[in-house]
């Protein structure tokens, strides 16, 4: 059985850092494809990062998110910073057990086969 479980959340001023941490068990990360998403009030869920061999963020994210696994914890970071107001969301933790085909569809909610049920992100202006 497959859990995710998501944490690091909270509040923070604009400018301010934050490291989501994304606890699996039940998979082997090596293995895996791992991605995050999130979803602001009133939005749809959209792509934020995901990684197996590779990286991989929404463009407009580069060079202030990064994503890492740590294998032998078998957890996932999202490490943010340069927060913005507009970062508001709720953050999710995705999984599948293989890696993709093509790479572009770690980007599509579709591939990722469990899910985590969240942590929130508020950043203050």
């Amino acid at each position: 059985q497959v859990q995710l479980v998501e944490s690091g959340g909270g509040l923070v001023q604009a400018g301010g850092s934050l490291r989501l941490s994304c606890a699996a068990s039940g998979l082997t990360l090596s293995t895996s494809s791992m991605g995050w998403f999130r979803q602001a009030p009133g939005k749809e869920r959209e792509f934020v990062a995901a990684i197996t061999d590779t990286t991989y963020f929404l463009d407009s994210l580069k060079g202030r998110f990064t994503i890492s696994r740590d294998n032998a914890r078998n957890t996932v970071y999202l490490q943010m910073n340069n927060l913005k107001p507009e970062d508001t969301a709720v953050y999710y933790c995705a999984a599948n057990r293989y890696h993709p085909y093509d790479s572009g569809w770690l980007r599509l909610q579709s591939h990722y086969d469990y899910w985590g049920l969240g942590t929130h992100v508020t950043v203050s202006s």
